[in-house]
């Protein structure tokens, strides 16, 4: 599934939620809506890392939620960024895999210096 499919799909659901509960989506609720989540998962996270009261759950059913509420951080990131009309691939390769592409060119050039350097220490030198 490509990006642009899995935000439609995610669009549809917080949609028929919307409907369902009669919530007026507007930029602020995307906004609020995304803190409410990350609260929801550092939450989870306190109690899944022993930090918090576990409601008697087990440390599956902590595990559980917890990719849960990171789940939904993630669609309401992509609800949010839909809503302002922000192109999630191009930002992420602005933004993220600029350093990505350095780095993997810096990689190259450490590995072309590699073989260099042992390409001089297997030639032997002349003696005078």
């Amino acid at each position: 599934m490509d990006m642009q499919e899995l935000i439609n799909k995610i669009e549809a659901v917080s949609q028929k939620y919307s409907k369902q509960y009669k919530i007026k989506r507007n930029p602020s609720w995307f906004l609020l809506k995304l803190q409410e989540e990350v609260g929801e998962l550092t939450q989870c996270y306190l109690m899944m890392t022993g930090r918090g009261r576990t409601k008697s759950k087990t440390k599956k059913e902590l595990r559980t939620d917890f990719e849960k509420e990171l789940a939904d951080v993630f669609c309401h990131v992509l609800l949010l960024a839909r809503a302002n009309g922000v192109d999630v691939e191009r930002a992420i390769d602005d933004k993220w895999l600029t350093w990505y592409k350095k780095l993997k060119k810096e990689n190259k050039q450490q590995k072309s210096l590699g073989k260099q350097k042992k390409e001089k220490q297997k030639t032997p030198t002349r003696q005078k």
